[in-house]
This record gives C-alpha cells, structure tokens and sequence, in this order.
C-alpha cells in the first residue's frame, strides 16, 4: 500500500516520518520522500491514528489525486533547485517525464490546488535556495546567479528584490529564510 504524504520534502522529513512510524510500530514499512510504502494494508483505525500522528509533526496524508499530483510536482521542483547540472531540462520535460500527464493538464491541476502557477512556485523555490547561500557566505552574488539558474547578478537581483523586497546585499545583512514547507 502506497500512501502519500504532504510536506515531506528533505532527508530530515523522512527521518521524522520514520519515527513517527517506528513509535507506532510500523518498523516494516518503507519511506521515501513524500510517500510511505507499507507491505500491508493498514485498517481505517490504524491510518487515522496515522493521520493524527503526521499531523503533530506538520505532515499530512494526501486523499485526492490533484493533491497528489501537486506534491508530486512540489517534489520534483525541490530536487531540481537542488540539482547542480550546468544544462537542467525545462520544467515542462522533467515533469512530464514523471507525471503521466501533460504539461498544461499539471499546470492546470497544480494553479487550481496552490493558487499559483508552477513557475510561480518554482522561482520562489530558486530564491529559497539563493538566501541558504547567501547566508554560506562562502560564494558570491555572480555564482550564486550562477548555480541557482539565473542569467546574471542584475537578473538575480530585480527577482530577488521582487520576492523579497530587499536587495541580495541587504539580506546579507539581515535576512531570513523559509522552510521549504512553507514556500
């Protein structure tokens, strides 16, 4: 049995859901980022005592196919943010290539559920990323620009600015970031 799970989206979270299942004495069941694989199914008792469970830790388990095709899409941008390859495909290719659906049907599904399109989500993501580097302090603005997929540090700066209403160099100083469930 596969079972879904909204805002599992690093090793940390996996590590929690992992406990959480440990605790509940689900030590056969796998887990992935953003699903639980268990080798049985579990009764309506045992996946609402499940429920209450992730729910304590910020997770939740996905009921409709929209939801699941919108954390499926969440998951995949994560990892794409993440991703350090200097030619990264489109986001229409490696969505596609993973969701049995076309790219306007995902973007459809996925403006319907968030509210916000894909690319909305996707650059919020990449700003995310670029303030995590920012406070490294080991990189400048111009393979910061770089390694998050922007065409230059002017590029950078007007989104950056945009989403944030600061500049890089005034986050620099004073900034915060999200965590990733909350982007």
């Amino acid at each position: 049995m596969k079972l879904p799970v909204k805002n599992m989206v690093c090793r940390h979270c996996v590590g929690t859901v992992r406990r959480v299942l440990d605790a509940m004495g689900h030590t056969d069941a796998e887990v992935e980022l953003g699903q639980i694989l268990f080798t049985s199914p579990l009764s309506d008792e045992e996946l609402e005592r499940l429920s209450d469970a992730l729910e304590q830790n910020g997770f939740e388990i996905i009921k409709s196919r929209e939801a699941e095709i919108v954390e499926s899409v969440k998951l995949t941008l994560i990892e794409l943010s993440r991703s350090e390859a200097d030619d990264k495909p489109s986001l229409s290719e490696v969505l596609t290539s993973r969701i049995p659906l076309s790219y306007q049907q995902i973007g459809r599904i996925f403006t319907e559920v968030e509210g916000r399109t894909i690319e909305n989500y996707y650059l919020n993501l990449r700003i995310e990323r670029v303030k995590e580097l920012i406070r490294y302090r080991r990189m400048s603005f111009s393979e910061i620009a770089h390694e998050t997929g922007f065409s230059s540090v002017a590029h950078l700066s007007r989104q950056f600015k945009q989403m944030t209403g600061l500049t890089p160099s005034q986050f620099r100083e004073m900034g915060e970031r999200r965590p990733l469930p909350e982007v």
